[in-house]
């Protein structure tokens, strides 16, 4: 039974007519910030064999330092989630990508395991509330039934950033040595937030501004985090997050050392991958604004679109280290590693429809900390693999293997749980017929 709520608004309320330009501009920035976060954390997995060379790492050394980045990257976007109901998203995502850039020096000043997982760890601690809140900002300028081609091209900023970074940090890794992507990366981070301080400012789509002038609704945590449509999300989330690590961590060396490629040749197949996955968000997300327009359930639109883009890729992920044929295995590689692109802004989408606008940012910081738990997992566990098996070969099989696995059963746990009108109708926040999903 739903629960009273004491004239509770509808939830679109009336906001005040946003500033066309300032919404693109405002887009165009969080496009840029994604950029550079995928930049960062692309940069370890990019220039791995070159560190672990100089450095005499094994593999499993190197998994722990890549896993690092997680460290505290769950924690950090559960908090940030919180504080976000207080603080604007102009000093937030200002102070994160100041630290992006701190945390780049340490190498540049010696480079040994400890300052690697050092400089590792802070930038995780800033890039684990990086996707949700810039995600929560966008909101604040597009309204709910427009969403779904901003929340494409904010994710879409993530394989924009690989596709950059593949080719830009492997010439300079080439040209002038693998601690000069660091500093690159370091100052664009820095120049990033000089811009941003200038032309970010919370829209009109905030939760300040509601019909009534309150914040709306509130509802407890644990309600909203215990439906089906979040657990459904989160699990969707954590499917694609341990694709992801993976692809961060040890795609580059996977093409180094396991198909034979140059270096040249394997930024090009990163980059090409990424390529893929922009193309399937652009594609994707006005087909689903079209759905919700038609008024086809969340559930079906982009409830389903999520769940099955993972199950694909992690079908993809089982089957391809078992194809020798190069052409057919880079196929189902970017499949797998491209495919998840999808549901990485639907998650979002499914999620913000049974969320209060006053408590989207916590929530948005819940689902994404909990989701990308696997990066804490996957690439030291991976390292572990290859170094235990008989060969490389038989320790990367394994851990795509377990990839898959893991991707199959979030995806398909999603697709039964999310059902957004449904759960919104039982937290009493959707007062319309809407379809029941």
């Amino acid at each position: 039974m739903a629960p009273r709520t004491a004239a509770a608004p509808p939830r679109h309320f009336a906001a005040p007519a946003p500033d066309r330009r300032r919404a693109w501009l405002i887009m165009a920035m969080i496009v840029a910030f994604m950029v550079i976060n995928f930049a960062d954390k692309s940069v370890l997995g990019l220039a791995a064999v070159p560190i672990m060379e100089e450095l005499d790492l094994s593999n499993s050394t190197y998994g722990l330092i890549s896993s690092s980045f997680y460290f505290l990257f769950s924690v950090s976007g559960l908090l940030v989630g919180f504080v976000s109901t207080r603080i604007s998203s102009r000093v937030l995502l200002f102070v994160m990508t100041v630290v992006w850039a701190v945390a780049q020096l340490p190498v540049l000043v010696v480079a040994t395991v400890p300052t690697l997982m050092a400089g590792r760890i802070l930038l995780g601690a800033a890039e684990g509330p990086a996707a949700s809140m810039s995600m929560h900002a966008l909101y604040k300028w597009f309204p709910p039934e427009r969403r779904a081609l901003p929340s494409a091209l904010q994710i879409g900023g993530a394989a924009l950033g690989t596709l950059i970074a593949a080719p830009v940090v492997t010439w300079l890794i080439d040209g002038f040595g693998w601690r000069s992507a660091y500093a690159v990366l370091a100052a664009v981070s820095a120049a990033w937030a000089l811009v941003w301080w200038r032309v970010g400012h919370d829209g009109p789509y905030d939760h300040k501004h509601t019909a009534t002038g309150t914040s709306g609704p509130r509802l407890p945590y644990r309600r909203i985090l215990l439906t089906g449509t979040v657990l459904g999300s989160i699990a969707s989330a954590f499917g694609a997050a341990w694709a992801l690590s993976l692809s961060h961590a040890w795609l580059p060396a996977y093409f180094r050392t396991q198909m034979d490629m140059s270096t040249a040749a394997s930024a090009t197949a990163i980059s090409v991958m990424s390529g893929f996955g922009l193309v399937l968000l652009l594609a994707v997300s006005p087909f689903v604004d079209a759905l919700k327009s038609r008024g086809v359930s969340g559930r079906w639109s982009s409830g389903a679109a999520q769940s099955i883009a993972v199950c694909a890729a992690g079908c993809a992920m089982a089957a391809f280290p078992f194809v020798d044929a190069s052409g057919p295995r880079l196929v189902l590689i970017a499949l797998a590693f491209g495919g998840i692109a999808i549901a990485i802004p639907l998650h979002y989408m499914t999620t913000a429809e049974v969320v209060p606008p006053a408590q989207r940012g916590a929530v948005f910081g819940i689902v994404a900390g909990i989701g990308t738990l696997p990066g804490l997992v996957a690439p030291f566990l991976t390292g572990h693999l290859i170094d235990a098996a008989d060969t490389p070969a038989a320790g990367y099989t394994t851990a795509f293997l377990v990839a898959g696995a893991v991707m199959l059963t979030a995806g398909a746990f999603a697709l039964t749980a999310i059902r957004p009108e449904r759960d919104a109708r039982r937290l009493g926040l959707d007062t319309g017929p809407g379809p029941l999903g």
